[in-house]
């Protein structure tokens, strides 16, 4: 009799390989399920990552459209003021003092006004107007330098002088009254004053003037002002070229006379 044996080494080979081949294929796909774990998870944290960056971009982007175009830009206005016809020169203002007389017809005059409070800067455009005469103009008034510039857009000329503080109030206070009107707690009704002045000479580097006067008078024909006193019977004698701009800064309407010899 012959006796058969078996190693059991090879046996227990043989039978892992048989049950490896038992495996189906899915329990294998199943292992392999922990390995993507760790990719999914850092597509998720830089998902998050960049949803951050989003907002955070957002953010800035809102800082500084608020800053350049709600702070540098000012706060703008577009209102009139009420005022009568009355021959008054500009005086000092220890005898701005004068009834109104109520016959006299009452003129509106409507502008826009942009104010740079952390410029110390006022910015006016005076539209062609309804009632009344006068050309179309921007204005600037610059506190900071100290100057005033006129644009004549019926001449295409820039003119400027000396900011008069006496009549034109700061920013802070201008934008105080502006936000009365705004809200109706103060109707504006006043009298027209009058101011002359006369050109002296040709300005040729405006770049000095600052950046606001500067953009305004630049690649345009600017000259300097200065006060003309109004000598009742002889200005009629004078051949003098002038042109009226009507504007307001304050509670009181100015007719701004700009001639030239």
């Amino acid at each position: 009799m012959v006796k058969v044996s078996f190693n059991s080494a090879l046996a227990q080979k043989d039978v892992k390989k048989d049950a490896e081949t038992l495996i189906p294929e899915e329990d294998k796909d199943v292992e392999a399920v922990p390995l993507r774990r760790p990719q999914s998870r850092a597509w998720c944290w830089c998902m998050c990552l960049g949803l951050a960056l989003m907002l955070s971009g957002v953010v800035v982007g809102g800082a500084y459209l608020y800053r350049y175009y709600i702070l540098e830009h000012g706060q703008v206005f577009v209102c009139g003021m009420n005022y009568r016809e009355e021959d008054y020169m500009m005086q000092e203002e220890d005898e701005m003092e004068l009834e109104l007389p109520h016959k006299m017809p009452l003129w509106r005059l409507e502008q826009r006004i942009e104010v740079l409070e952390s410029e110390q800067v006022a910015l006016i455009n005076v539209p062609v107007p309804e009632f009344g005469e006068g050309d179309p103009a921007k204005i600037v008034h610059d506190f900071q330098r100290n100057m005033t510039a006129y644009l004549d857009l019926s001449l295409n000329k820039c003119y400027v002088i000396p900011l008069n503080t006496s009549i034109v109030m700061p920013p802070r206070t201008l934008l105080e009254l502006l936000n009365n009107v705004k809200a109706g707690t103060y109707l504006p009704q006043s009298y027209l004053m009058h101011e002359e002045m006369i050109v002296t000479e040709r300005l040729e580097d405006v770049q000095q003037l600052g950046n606001f006067i500067y953009n305004l008078c630049r690649w345009k024909d600017t000259f300097k002002l200065q006060h003309r006193d109004r000598i009742y019977g002889l200005q009629k004698r004078e051949a003098l070229n002038c042109h009226k701009i009507r504007h307001f800064e304050s509670q009181v309407v100015v007719e701004t006379l700009i001639c030239e010899a």
